[in-house]
């Protein structure tokens, strides 16, 4: 048996409980909702009670039908409350009577506005917020705003990491062993003190692509595609195509398998009598153009995998995410910005980045060395793209 809201919520309204005796006041319900939304008391939201009067008694004759609740689930989704609220509507028990129950959850994105106006509810009542509401509200939203890595996967949970991994590779990497063994922390708490979970055991982005057996069951573009054309152009055979749904530890390890796999190397002469061998790129630079694609992409908006071409005469290696922060056009190859700050520390820590801002560099070097002609770079709004080719 369900639980009476009476027992669960209490009989008097507050900053988080509000009754209505009915739903005719459309305007007044929309800014009870966007005054939850804006939670200014810090309760988390907030219930509106269709059905009670301000007594806390209930009235006994609320329109509980089908079509009353889908007309009030619109104010979600009319947008004449921005940004959309997270809200529910059902039939629920109050005082052993049947009543409309509106549960709106805090906006991670305040200040909400019904109708272009911001309400606030810092007490029992509902009112238009002052400047000074509307200040307290912004900065809670720039201090809630974190990059898109370092935030909650809903819907996941522990058991989407691979633990072990956790366990012997990465939290190694980060913390020190000794203090592993010191501190005495459970799995749990450690995996939230490295930015992998939150604290409610909950996989951040970041957990999902260092350690998730699968980051795009959660994170779509999560995901390198590789293609090798017998040609030199996209309308050539392919040869090997493959897709590497894995975390960035396991994609560095099949990716390192494939790219040797298809260097080619060949005997030169470097001094007398002795020769040595020159392959048609140099590892490094492929290692360094792949990984710095996995960590620079924007992972948030778009799904497209980071793409690795790889035709007779060059290779080229594409990601989703134009330039980010301090970064232009025209200034990216001495200015650097992470859009994945998290996922450049992590995988710094791991071995797969040397220095912070120093990938093209270390790309146009390894090329120099090798013999191969400089990098090409196209740079737009959307996308990445970098061209290796091969050596004379």
């Amino acid at each position: 048996m369900s639980t009476d809201l009476a027992e669960l919520l209490g009989t008097r309204e507050s900053a988080a409980l509000e009754f209505k005796e009915a739903a005719r006041d459309r305007d007044a319900i929309g800014q009870v909702i966007c005054a939850f939304a804006n939670d200014l008391a810090g309760t988390g939201g907030g219930d509106l009670l269709i059905g009670v009067d301000d007594r806390g008694a209930t009235v006994g004759s609320v329109d509980v039908s089908d079509r009353e609740l889908l007309a009030l689930t619109d104010f979600r989704d009319d947008g004449r409350i921005l940004d959309r609220p997270s809200m529910t509507v059902e039939v629920a028990q109050y005082s052993g009577s049947q009543v409309i129950r509106i549960r709106v959850q805090a906006s991670a994105t305040p200040p909400v506005r019904f109708k272009g106006v911001v309400w606030v509810r810092p007490g029992p009542t509902t009112r238009r917020a002052t400047r000074e509401d509307e200040r307290v509200l912004s900065e809670r939203r720039r201090a809630a705003d974190v990059p898109y890595d370092s935030r909650a996967v809903q819907g996941s949970s522990l058991a989407d990491l691979d633990l072990e991994l956790c366990r012997s590779t990465y939290l190694p990497s980060v913390i020190a062993p000794e203090v592993i063994e010191e501190n005495e922390r459970t799995l749990p708490q450690q995996l939230a003190s490295v930015g992998l979970a939150d604290v409610s055991q909950t996989p951040t982005v970041l957990g999902m692509l260092v350690a998730g057996f699968d980051p795009s069951k959660y994170v779509p573009g999560a995901y390198v595609q590789f293609i090798r054309y017998q040609g030199y152009d996209l309308d050539s055979p392919v040869n090997d195509d493959q897709e590497i749904r894995d975390n960035v530890v396991d994609t560095a390890t099949r990716l390192e398998a494939v790219l040797r796999g298809h260097l080619h190397t060949q005997l030169v002469a470097i001094g007398g009598f002795r020769e040595g061998q020159l392959p048609n790129y140099p590892f490094e630079a492929l290692r360094e153009v792949c990984m710095n694609a996995i960590m620079h992409r924007n992972y948030e908006t778009s799904y497209a995998p980071v793409r690795i071409a790889w035709f007779e005469d060059r290779v080229e290696v594409s990601n989703p995410g134009g330039p980010f922060g301090q970064v232009r056009e025209d200034n990216f190859d001495r200015v650097n910005d992470y859009r994945n700050p998290s996922l450049a520390a992590a995988m710094k820590s791991l071995g797969y980045v040397n220095r912070f801002g120093r990938g093209i560099g270390r790309i146009r070097a390894a090329l120099k060395r090798n013999g191969n002609p400089a990098p090409e770079f196209i740079v737009d709004d959307s996308s990445w793209t970098v061209t290796l080719r091969r050596v004379s």
